[in-house]
């Protein structure tokens, strides 16, 4: 029986809500309370539904994943196992807010987040009741290889991390001018500033050529990570098709959320039209290549794409919407979203060099 793809899901949802729940970890203080003591204060006055909603549907699919994940093995208390988990993570979380100025420690919130966990959990228990679970593990085990649990973690993550907004459609992994950035303050007044390489400050936008390749390959390299757990040529070709749709629906999505629906296709240029083209027309040729082939030529992309999309500057429209992201009601998203957007290539780089070194062929 292969392994369930949901409990690494829930772990990466459960590290996503520590970084938007502590955001943005600054000026810790002890405020002269007991980090508990929220749960005693008083009822709040006014409510809203988007808090309401947020908070509930926040943490139903931690609590929706982490039923699934032990529901083989206990199934009668899934549910009561992820209600006490994510209220457990819930709990952690508004008791370390009481130590940070910007956030507001909140009773109702640790209430919602509980409910929402365990509302995912029921839904989920439903859902297998349904067969629907069932259902899946059979498709499962027709489409991908044994082997393939990180892999469709990966692919499953893809869509969200094109959530954030990039200045390059599809661009995800850019954080070179960041790391410097971050190393550069971490060294400040000590001699091993002198160390670093100067900053890239004199950046120079990509040419059309450039970032039609860049396009290409943030297309190419889900379908490539696809091609290396997927045995059947016919149903690469419907994971391409998967690929191209989801992902031009989340980049008009994300910037539908960050310039307004009016800009959603404002991505949409001659560089990534040809860029989209250009991916389908060789993920569609590639279709017939051996996994270890996939997957070399897989990090083959990784290095050009990593390599062109760190040397293209942001736009001051991307770091004004990023300014915006920070302040507004997305405040909670863009944390989830951004760090998906930063690791996601890396990620995958690690899962496809593990697959290369196993002992055992995943085919």
């Amino acid at each position: 029986m292969h392994k369930t793809s949901a409990s690494p899901l829930a772990l990466v949802y459960a590290a996503l809500i520590v970084y938007a729940s502590l955001y943005p970890f600054l000026d810790w203080r002890d405020q002269g309370l007991m980090p508990w003591s929220f749960l005693a204060g008083p009822w709040p006055r006014y409510w809203t539904g988007f808090d309401v909603g947020v908070n509930v549907i926040g943490y139903m699919p931690l609590g929706g994943l982490v039923a699934l994940g032990v529901l083989r093995a206990r199934r009668a208390h899934a549910v009561l196992f992820a209600g006490a988990v994510g209220a457990a993570l819930s709990l952690a979380m508004e008791s370390l807010q009481s130590y940070l100025p910007a956030r507001v420690a909140s009773r109702e919130d640790f209430l919602l987040n509980a409910l929402g966990a365990a509302s995912g959990a029921i839904a989920m228990l439903l859902l297998n009741r349904w067969g629907v679970v069932r259902r899946w593990s059979l498709v499962r085990s027709r489409w991908f290889v044994e082997h393939a649990r990180g892999g469709i973690v990966l692919l499953a993550t893809w869509p969200l991390a094109l959530m954030f907004p990039a200045p390059v459609p599809f661009g995800l992994g850019q954080i070179l001018v960041r790391l410097e950035q971050a190393l550069a303050n971490l060294l400040q007044d000590t001699p091993f500033l002198n160390w670093l390489p100067a900053q890239s400050t004199d950046l120079k936008p990509l040419v059309p050529a450039a970032e039609m390749v860049c396009v290409a390959l943030g297309l190419l390299i889900p379908c490539l990570l696809g091609f290396c757990v997927i045995r059947s040529r016919r149903r690469r070709l419907a994971l391409v098709a998967a690929i191209i749709w989801t992902g031009v629906t989340a980049t008009a999505l994300s910037a539908a959320l960050s310039w307004g629906p009016n800009h959603a296709w404002a991505w949409l240029g001659l560089p990534s039209q040809a860029g989209i083209v250009l991916a389908m027309a060789t993920a569609s040729v590639l279709v017939i290549a051996p996994w270890r082939a996939s997957a070399a030529l897989l990090l083959v992309a990784l290095g050009i794409y990593l390599s062109l999309l760190n040397q293209a500057p942001e736009s001051p429209y991307f770091s004004q919407t990023l300014q915006a992201w920070e302040q507004g009601r997305f405040i909670r998203f863009h944390g989830l979203a951004q760090w998906l957007g930063w690791l996601w290539p890396y990620a995958a780089l690690g899962y496809v060099l593990s697959q290369l070194g196993r002992s055992d062929s995943i085919h």
